[in-house]
């Protein structure tokens, strides 16, 4: 099985994943860790690898389908898979396709204490922000700058709830929570 895991921002994807592969023995894939790398390697911000991105797919598109390729393989090996990416729904149409969403700026406040943490700044490897309300317009711009260049690139609309098997709020609940919801959903729909 592939598990797709898209969302907005502070949503608790990444949590979720590591849980599900945890609790699953899978494999995690996270696109936007690999994109982050990518970023480091260039000596850039995430946020400057997006800008960037613009005018050069192929940091989205090469990520993209190695990415995909990768989950196909280690699913042809018998492993089970989360695949952590906006965009991956796309790619890997035969997946359980989730989308974990939460207001921005309750995103905006979990990114924020987050990041007070420097190994988790460092590990984002975002832009500094002086307060939760300007971080929150940032998701805001960043969110949709991401959606315009997946429907340039792909023709896909990440935020169209349509494309998805399993939305999920995570704004009152907990991660454990939101992962055992997920499991509920996993167990009620997949066998």
């Amino acid at each position: 099985m592939i598990i797709t895991i898209a969302g907005t921002a502070g949503s608790g994807k990444s949590t979720i994943a590591r849980n599900l592969i945890k609790i699953l023995n899978a494999k995690r894939i996270y696109v936007g860790g690999i994109r982050r790398e990518l970023a480091r390697e260039k000596g850039m911000t995430i946020e400057e690898l997006n800008e960037y991105a613009k005018t050069h797919p192929e940091t989205d598109v090469d990520v993209d389908k190695a990415a995909a390729k990768h989950a196909l393989d280690l699913e042809k090996q018998g492993q089970t898979v989360v695949v952590e990416g906006r965009i991956q729904f796309h790619f890997l149409p035969n997946s359980v396709k989730l989308y974990i969403t939460v207001d921005p700026m309750i995103a905006a406040k979990r990114i924020f204490e987050e990041t007070k943490n420097q190994v988790a700044k460092e590990s984002r490897n975002e832009n500094q922000y002086n307060s939760v309300e300007e971080l929150a317009a940032h998701i805001k711009i960043r969110t949709a700058q991401d959606t315009k260049r997946y429907v340039k690139y792909y023709g896909v609309d990440d935020t169209n709830l349509s494309h998805y098997n399993f939305v999920l709020d995570t704004e009152n609940i907990t991660a454990d929570q939101a992962t055992d919801k997920v499991l509920e959903f996993l167990n009620a729909n997949n066998g």
